[in-house]
């Protein structure tokens, strides 16, 4: 028996094993079959080298667990080790034994899996002691049994093993007493092994009978070793993609829509399936569902580093051998490769979004609800996808018909371009609430987009954008060219037509200062009053058809408030509130009816109050032209102050007017309808005087 000292150059590597090297202490399993998965495949290699001519025999890989003795092992029937390849390849920490045999049969090696040479020390993380029985292929050399108990000395001794190849034997420590569950070994074989290449027995296979679950006498085999990636696009059928995404996703009933199979050979070896899932809304739910694979070995399902992040809403497998990891193989490292392999994906699912539009409008038109946020996401985080989608991202509009953005400004640019040559594109966030701004809209001869999504706020914002840098860039000459009108998004039920789409001058306010004072007193005093939102009432006149009172809400300030929920930087518009104008339309016979009623009841009383306003004015102006000199025993009359005092006293005489003014509550409820915004004991309040005043 042989004892000595692991080739380390210090004896804190086990510490650094069993605490840092590895992300989870699970990974240890994966790393174990790894190894004996790497045997098996290097046996099947030399056999086709014609370098072994004995008989390959049961090729399975093993995992038992005998809890009375608290181990675990993994067993393969593969190469096996020497005492020489033990002391080199286990003694001597981070040799990777699977580089040098690439290196040595690299024309005609299978997929070899380890390139690390530490995967076997992992086991050191939730074992105390450890033990090597292996028997190599050559049948000159004698079997081997290694041990170590979790520090740099271990023994080695010759032992008898009557078949070839490898057993790993943990002895679990009691902390760790979980991995000898049947239940929390299988979970992990699924997880990590599920499509390894040779195959994994672990356990037998049961089946219901008489009430209870019974073994079956044949062996639970817990992977796939030909999954559908691994194949070629012309021996599949869509049925096989299908299945073959319920085995990726047990518990995920939809169907996918469609599918990209990556097969790439240069510059970079990359292979894998794709899939476009159904995308309703939430885009965190959706995210990290694509599974990294190493020569059919699970990684890791973070993939950020590898795919842009928009990408990452797509389900389905990534393998390959050329994406660079550390020690652990659950960290990405950024490279040329992974650039490359990033570009080269992005391309693909452009292309295939590019073919389906163009050969199917129709099919692609069903399933743009599904997609749209998977697409704008993309359009919005990368400019080069912007680029490229931009000829096959849709728009709906009310009536449900699509468009892709030059289809609609050809559609609406000759009814929709206002006064100063803005090009207006109508749009509603809910068709039902927003009906009556949509009728009266289409009553004008424009038409109005359903802008539902979770991104469609950020996506009109970079159409805006777009078309701002493309009217702005230099001519053919080089010269600056004059700018052309804007494309601006506008919200339908955020002013009247009138307003939104501009085609003439406004008409002028025509009121004298009491008359405008009557007005707007009468409506503040019934407007609500609560922390979330700030009303301003201004008149306009706008036209007798219009609503006679109306909301309005500014386009922009609104549209920050709905970016703010889904960017970053942004939260400061969340938390301000809402800001709404409540426009009185003195074009309106309602309006002109109650400002003359008004007049009429306020008569001569307010005639005094509105004489003393006018002089306080004057003599307010009078003192701006006066140097600021205050006599001595004189004090400074605050003017500002005494015409605040005057106007509360007659906004309070109109505010009072209105509270018993039936008519001015019902025109400002019918606003606040209009807008979705009466509810509650308002809403019933209006209802019921609704009633009354019939």
């Amino acid at each position: 028996m042989n004892k000595g000292n692991i080739g380390v150059t210090s004896d804190n590597i086990f510490p650094v094993i069993k605490k840092f090297l590895y992300s989870d202490h699970e990974i240890f399993l994966r790393e174990l079959i790894s190894n004996a998965v790497d045997a098996t495949q290097k046996l099947k290699t030399l056999i086709a080298a014609g370098a072994f001519k004995g008989e390959a025999g049961d090729m399975r890989v093993r995992v038992k667990i005998d809890k009375d003795k608290k181990t675990l092992t993994v067993s393969d029937h593969g190469i096996g080790m020497s005492a020489e390849e033990v002391d080199k390849y286990i003694n001597q920490i981070a040799f990777s034994g699977a580089e040098e045999f690439v290196n040595q049969y690299k024309d005609k090696a299978e997929a070899i899996i380890g390139h690390f040479g530490l995967g076997f020390y992992s086991a050191f993380m939730v074992a105390d002691k450890v033990e090597i029985f292996s028997q190599s292929y050559d049948e000159n050399a004698k079997a081997v049994h290694w041990s170590c108990e979790g520090n740099p000395e271990y023994t080695m001794e010759e032992t008898i093993k009557a078949e070839r190849g490898t057993d790993i034997v943990l002895h679990i420590n009691d902390e760790f007493k979980q991995y000898l569950e049947d239940a929390t070994i299988e979970g992990l074989l699924k997880k990590y092994c599920k499509f390894l290449p040779v195959e994994i027995a672990f356990g037998m296979k049961k089946e219901w009978k008489d009430g209870k679950q019974v073994e079956t006498g044949e062996e639970n085999i817990v992977n796939n070793i030909n999954p559908a990636w691994t194949r070629k696009p012309a021996d599949l059928k869509e049925e096989d993609y299908k299945t073959f995404y319920h085995e990726l996703y047990p518990t995920q009933f939809d169907e996918p829509l469609f599918h990209i199979h990556l097969n790439v050979d240069y510059p970079f070896h990359l292979t894998g399936i794709l899939y476009f899932p159904k995308i309703k809304n939430n885009l965190d739910v959706h995210r990290n569902k694509i599974q990294l694979y190493c020569n059919q070995v699970f990684v890791t399902d973070e993939v950020s580093n590898i795919v842009p992040e928009y990408l990452t809403l797509l389900h389905g497998v990534i393998d390959s051998p050329d994406i660079p990891l550390n020690v652990s193989r659950s960290y990405l490292q950024s490279d040329n490769n992974v650039k490359k392999i990033s570009s080269h994906i992005t391309k693909k699912v452009a292309d295939k979004l590019a073919e389906l539009y163009k050969n199917d409008r129709e099919d692609y038109e069903k399933k743009w609800d599904d997609i749209k946020l998977f697409i704008q996401f993309g359009m919005l985080s990368d400019e080069k996808f912007y680029d490229r989608a931009v000829g096959f991202a849709l728009m709906k509009n009310v009536d449900g018909k699509y468009f892709t953005l030059d289809e609609y400004r050809n559609k609406v640019k000759d009814a929709q371009t206002d006064k100063n040559g803005d090009l207006i594109m109508l749009y509603a966030q809910d068709a039902d609430a927003s009906y009556t701004y949509i009728q009266r809209a289409k009553e004008k001869g424009y038409d109005v987009l359903l802008m539902d999504g979770e991104l469609d706020v950020h996506a009109m914002s970079q159409f805006e954008q777009k078309a701002s840098e493309a009217n702005h860039g230099e001519d053919a000459n080089g010269q600056e060219p004059k700018a052309n009108g804007q494309l601006r998004f506008v919200r339908v039920d955020s002013d009247v037509i009138e307003n939104l789409i501009v085609k003439e001058d406004k008409a002028a306010v025509n009121l004298t200062s009491e008359e405008e004072d009557a007005l707007r007193y009468t409506f503040e005093g019934l407007l609500p009053k609560n922390d979330k939102a700030n009303y301003v009432v201004s008149l306009e006149n706008v036209s007798a058809d219009a609503l006679p009172v109306f909301l309005t809400q500014n386009e922009w300030m609104r549209r920050m408030k709905e970016m703010s929920a889904h960017q970053q930087g942004m939260s400061f518009y969340g938390q301000m509130p809402d800001s709404y104008n409540l426009v009185v339309n003195i074009a309106h016979p309602k309006v002109q009816a109650l400002l003359a009623d008004l007049k009429a009841e306020t008569g001569n009383s307010l005639d005094e109050l509105n004489q003393q306003v006018e002089v306080l004015r004057k003599e307010q102006a009078a003192e701006k032209d006066k140097k600021d000199e205050k006599k001595e025993g004189e004090e400074k009359r605050d003017l500002t102050k005494e015409i605040a005092a005057l106007r509360e006293q007659i906004k309070k005489h109109y505010t009072d007017k209105a509270a018993a003014n039936e008519k001015v509550s019902q025109l400002v409820d019918i606003a606040l309808l209009a807008s979705g915004m009466l509810k509650g004991e308002a809403l019933a309040k209006f209802v019921n005087r609704s009633v009354e005043l019939l």
